[in-house]
């Protein structure tokens, strides 16, 4: 298996402590693809082992309990499967190793800046304008160094995402173990437990972290502050609290694949075909947890499981029910033509748990200073969290309505990260149908035409369902709320030309 690689070498990454010998005036710690260990695509070219099993079996068992169980012979069929899935890491996320110098610039302000001069702090501190950036000559490597940059020009190096030269594959293994019977001819039931594991998958997380023990023992050091100077107690200079990489970098991340996720689930289906009527329902009981669901979800770069939850897609209980019924106009007009023919209805009712709420906090309590850089848009940050009933869809508050009880969440203590977990509570869930009319008039014996009336969200139902439905930053003003819902009842006219 083999990643694309940029043709002329503009992935940096970092290596701590190592000297770049293809820009040897850099910064230590940031380095380029030729330099040791450093490969110039987001994980290096490594053959890949993948086993699939997979095993069939029909009891012909007749008689007795066992006989009830099974139908007879050709009525069941167990089965049991287990395979590796290698995968690869998306292509895109080549996109967000954004450009650093010198061949661009990436920079997160660490304060609000003023938008007139944004290298300049609301607060007065000023900042070095690198702009208007000179651009070097490509193809730089170890045996064409580039010693002629003059990286003081560039602002503390900020924002940068680089793949760590130790990323791997990611790879799955999914494993299940079914039961299908026959009912009756037209009648199908299917019990399954389904699981699948993933591993190495991608998580970003700070690569140079402040460090909570020594801020919490400097004079004036605080949230926002990893890359201040300040002085100890003892009058010892301390340039910055940041860790990893050093304080000529502010906060990088590390797109690694460290990452991991367990699903376990119990699925049962049944299906009904009759010559008028086609009916499928299933049902999933399952659990998903991850470290990440996305790159939106950052890790804590001292300890990665930390942040082990729910995933963000999580379905706790999901039932669906989809139907498909011959209308018989024929029958009820005793006519038969091409007005009386074709005529049917069919929808889908999904019922479902909601996804998990996901908190945050914004307010980098944590001292760590892992705020976002556009590639993952919250802060590590997490609330503390008391004990207490969560009074899921009934709590107020001063006459305001939350989801949940927000009396129960405060910003995290300094110096921690927060003893709430990224998502261990369910938002609302969901209760909809689709239903749509559809008349098909045959043209010729080759051409025919559709015509569809098609209703989403029929009973108008209020929904509010979704990933962020509810308003998990505790640093928000909106935080506990209900901020999103699914779209109301859409009605929509189509034509569809078969030929």
């Amino acid at each position: 298996m083999q990643y694309w690689s940029e043709k002329y070498n503009q992935i940096p990454t970092f290596i701590p402590g190592q000297q770049s010998k293809v820009y040897p005036t850099a910064p230590p710690s940031l380095v380029y693809p030729t330099d040791p260990g450093v490969p110039n695509t987001l994980v290096p070219q490594k053959n890949r082992f993948s086993p699939r099993l997979g095993l069939a079996y029909s009891p012909d068992k007749a008689g007795g309990w066992l006989g009830k169980v099974f139908g007879g012979p050709g009525k069941t069929s167990l089965r049991v499967g287990f395979g590796m899935f290698d995968s690869v890491i998306q292509g895109n996320t080549i996109a967000f190793d954004e450009p650093q110098p010198p061949y661009g610039l990436s920079y997160t302000s660490p304060v609000p800046p003023l938008f007139a001069t944004p290298f300049t702090a609301a607060s007065g501190e000023t900042g070095i304008n690198p702009f208007p950036l000179t651009f070097p000559p490509l193809n730089a490597s170890i045996s064409h160094p580039n010693p002629s940059i003059d990286y003081s020009i560039f602002p503390s190096i900020a924002g940068m995402t680089a793949p760590p030269s130790t990323n791997t594959y990611p790879y799955a293994e999914n494993y299940f173990l079914s039961f299908e019977r026959n009912i009756d001819a037209n009648t199908v039931l299917d019990l399954s437990y389904v699981g699948s594991e993933g591993h190495h998958l991608l998580v970003v997380y700070s690569a140079n972290p402040g460090n909570p023990t020594l801020c919490l023992t400097l004079p004036g050091c605080g949230p926002g502050g990893e890359n201040s100077p300040y002085a100890s107690s003892s009058g010892q200079k301390i340039p910055c609290t940041r860790q990893g990489l050093g304080c000529a970098f502010g906060n990088d991340d590390y797109e690694g694949s460290v990452g991991n996720s367990n699903y376990n689930s119990f699925q049962a289906t049944i299906q009904h075909k009759t010559g008028s009527l086609n009916v499928m329902i299933s049902y999933t009981f399952g659990k998903s947890i991850d470290n990440a669901s996305s790159l939106a979800d950052t890790g804590d770069p001292f300890n990665l499981q930390l942040m082990r939850a729910l995933s963000a897609f999580d379905l706790k209980h999901n039932f669906v029910a989809t139907y498909e019924y011959t209308l018989p106009v024929e029958r009820i007009l005793k006519r038969t033509n091409r007005w009386t023919q074709g005529w049917e209805i069919s929808g889908i009712t999904h019922a479902s748990s909601g996804f998990p709420v996901t908190l945050s906090s914004a307010d980098d309590n944590s001292l760590q200073g892992s705020n976002p850089n556009g590639v993952n848009s919250r802060y590590m940050d997490l609330p503390d969290v008391l004990p207490g009933p969560l009074d899921l869809g009934h709590y107020t508050q001063n006459g305001q309505p939350y989801y949940f009880n927000i009396s129960l969440f405060q910003p995290n203590a300094l110096g921690t990260p927060g003893n709430a977990s990224r998502r261990y509570f369910y938002g609302p869930g969901s209760f909809n149908t689709d239903l749509a009319l559809l008349k098909s008039i045959p043209i010729s014996e080759s051409k025919t035409l559709q015509l569809r009336l098609e209703t989403f969200n029929v009973f108008n139902h209020t929904q509010f369902f979704g990933p962020q439905a509810v308003n998990g930053n505790i640093s928000n003003p909106l935080f506990g709320e209900l901020v999103k819902a699914a779209p109301p009842r859409l009605l929509q006219l189509a034509a569809k030309f078969t030929f």
